[in-house]
């Protein structure tokens, strides 16, 4: 059963200060959320200590937005999964264009963070998408094709997550159009030997087009950025219609 799934992603944002004052403000906000809507937050590694805590007996799931495949060693920088679960961590960002772009993240190496994550029982949210050349070359097909095809060796489907982020619409303001949003991840899902894995769209996602991009039938939640940032803002996207 495909579960709809809505997550924050904070990036490089917000003090543990800044942490707690959001909580208080967003958990306010969600009374009208069907129970069977799942939301998470992934704060910076120094503010997941202080949401865990706050979070305890919510029903926000935390998150965080990257881990290295060993569990220890000498990876300045790093974090492990072993250091996630202590922390009651559930879902972990895996490939994002991001650390793609910046950080030298490769297929290969977003392959050993996703077995990493599911052996210490995190659910891993691999994102995945095309830049701009890339679409007006006619290659966004090509391009999430191969992505999947090496992202997702020797991968557990039953436990995995997938967002579609196309380059292009990441903090531009720049909507995918939702219907072609929902061709990609209907596009994603035909390759996947477990059809029912969640699949969200990332992308500019904010209150204003949210209702549009969930009424589509291949979509299963958003994974949300700068908009993530406002409790009300956030509040909104969860509490979609």
């Amino acid at each position: 059963m495909r579960k709809i799934l809505i997550a924050g992603n904070w990036k490089m944002h917000k003090t543990q200060a800044e942490t707690k004052d959001f909580l208080q403000a967003f958990l306010s906000e969600l009374g009208d959320a069907p129970d069977e809507r799942g939301i998470i937050l992934c704060p910076t590694f120094t503010s997941l200590g202080v949401m865990s805590k706050n979070l305890h007996g919510n029903r926000v799931r935390l998150g965080a937005q990257n881990l290295h495949w060993e569990d220890s060693g000498a990876y300045t920088g790093e974090i492990s999964g072993v250091m996630l679960t202590e922390l009651g961590v559930s879902y972990v960002i895996v490939g994002h264009s991001e650390r793609r772009q910046y950080f030298g993240e490769t297929d290969e190496t977003v392959n050993l963070r996703l077995k990493a994550a599911q052996n210490h029982g995190l659910t891993p949210i691999l994102c995945i998408g095309e830049t701009k050349a890339q679409r007006d070359a006619g290659e966004t097909e090509t391009v999430i094709e191969n992505q999947l095809r090496q992202d997702l060796v020797e991968v557990n489907q039953n436990n995995l997550v997938i967002a579609y982020e196309p380059i292009w619409a990441i903090g531009t303001g720049d909507t995918c159009e939702s219907t072609e949003a929902n061709r990609v991840i209907g596009l994603i899902r035909s390759q996947l030997t477990n059809k029912e894995v969640s699949i969200q769209y990332g992308g500019s996602v904010k209150p204003a087009n949210i209702d549009e991009i969930m009424a589509q039938p291949e979509i299963d939640g958003a994974l949300v950025g700068g908009a993530s940032l406002d409790p009300a803002n956030f509040a909104r996207i969860v509490n979609y219609q």
